[in-house]
């Protein structure tokens, strides 16, 4: 048991310092397992790949299409003419609403947070020195609409935290709808308030706007695809996903193909694009997978069956050990997905057996699962919010208590909020 603690404090201490968990977690596994009494060499060879392996499978063709997916919005302005547009009717005035607004729909419609950060900040940029909002409030504005409720409480998501539970628990994305729209609410609009209210304390204490220390690139008289047209491949995504019934993989193709129709005139650049989206996709589901590599370790050894048993102890009903559980490994992998990955591809059949015996819903379950894994995985190592601030220009010290407010400690408020709905009945 010691062994495991100590495994994942050197994970989160050197993840934190920027090492790369491809190689970390190999290491902090070996410890796992020779502290466990197993065969460290076994471990790795067995174990650990099959576990690297197996999450990769599964998981590859989801991340590089919607790499692809992103990359065809970002260079063919798709992205930014949805975010243009709805920046512009909403205004200056409303600066924080539309920042927050044009990232939900743009990483609802499935495209990724690292692409929506990109599309996302020179509007902010404009926006919130029109209104004379701190500039450090960009990363937190951002958080809300990208790093939280759009990916796992809005029923019918295509962003992977909605999908794995499903995996586990046989059901479809739009599980819990009522019980994930009231968490959604909860959470994106707690974190709209709370950014809106900071903005106004900052400026009451004679907080103003500063310049980045370089120019941020921005041209409001660029011209951009149409609106309409651009909105149209990630409508496509989440209707066919959740309406026809299409697999993640089909409704991924099926926009790609929207995407290259649509910009057909642009056909030269279609090659060079979709070899950057695909080697994009290889760094994260390579990193998650060394990830749930070492979780298959940890599963291994006899002490975690002693973990278990005093997670399943938690008084209470189960959701609130299954969000425990969850919420701790993405804290330690700093990764939503790896933390689901990993409780679930041990934990998910007891539960499956709780919910038939004690009549849970399971859908509740997939709503609870990923909610909790979008609480503490905004640790400071997280290597989303790494990627946030170099794009802003941000430090920890300046903006991530605001970030953490945002991902962490209202996410936990509407987690408690959604477990106590789940266990009087609400799907």
């Amino acid at each position: 048991m010691v062994g495991i603690f100590i495994s994942m404090g050197f994970i989160m201490f050197l993840a934190y310092k920027g090492l790369s968990p491809i190689w970390v977690a190999p290491i902090a596994a070996a410890f796992v397992a020779f502290t466990g009494g197993a065969d460290v060499l076994n471990a790795y060879v067995a174990t650990y790949m099959q576990g690297f392996v197996g999450f990769t499978v599964n998981w590859f063709p989801i991340f590089m299409l919607g790499a692809i997916l992103g990359k065809l919005m970002d260079s063919t302005k798709m992205a930014k003419s949805v975010a243009v547009t709805i920046s512009n009717k909403l205004g200056p005035k409303h600066a924080i609403l539309a920042v927050v607004l044009a990232g939900s729909v743009l990483t609802y419609g499935g495209i990724s947070m690292f692409v929506a950060v990109f599309a996302l900040y020179p509007l902010a940029i404009v926006l919130f020195r029109e209104a004379n909002i701190p500039r450090r409030l960009i990363p937190a504005a951002i958080t809300v609409g990208v790093f939280a409720y759009t990916m796992v409480t809005l029923p019918g998501s295509p962003q992977i935290q909605n999908l794995i539970p499903g995996q586990h628990f046989g059901t479809p994305a739009t599980a819990a709808p009522v019980l994930g729209i009231l968490t959604g609410i909860v959470m994106g609009g707690g974190g709209l308030l709370y950014v809106i209210w900071k903005a106004k304390k900052m400026k009451a204490a004679g907080e103003v706007f500063t310049e980045p220390p370089s120019e941020v690139a921005y041209d409001p008289n660029e011209t951009l695809p149409n609106f309409w047209l651009s909105l149209t491949p990630l409508v496509l995504v989440v209707v066919s996903l959740n309406l026809f019934n299409w697999h993640i993989i089909v409704s991924l193709i099926a926009a790609i193909l929207l995407i290259l129709v649509l910009n057909v005139k642009h056909y030269k650049t279609f090659v060079s694009t979709i070899n950057e989206g695909a080697k994009g996709a290889m760094l994260p589901i390579i990193s998650v997978s060394a990830i749930v590599g070492y979780g298959w370790v940890v599963q291994s050894v006899p002490a975690f069956t002693v973990l278990v048993d005093h997670l399943m102890n938690i008084p209470g009903p189960p959701f609130v050990s299954l969000a425990v559980a969850v919420n701790l490994i993405a804290g330690v992998t700093g990764s939503a997905s790896g933390g689901l990955a990993i409780a679930l591809g041990t934990l998910a059949e007891t539960y499956i057996e709780i919910a038939a015996t004690y009549g849970y819903s399971l859908e509740a379950m997939h709503r609870v699962a990923a909610v909790a894994a979008s609480v503490m995985d905004t640790v400071p190592h997280n290597g989303a919010i790494l990627t946030l601030l170099a794009v802003t220009g941000m430090t920890h010290r300046e903006s991530y208590f605001d970030i953490a407010q945002c991902t962490i400690t209202i996410p936990l408020i509407a987690l408690v909020f959604c477990i106590i709905l789940a266990s009087l009945g609400v799907v």
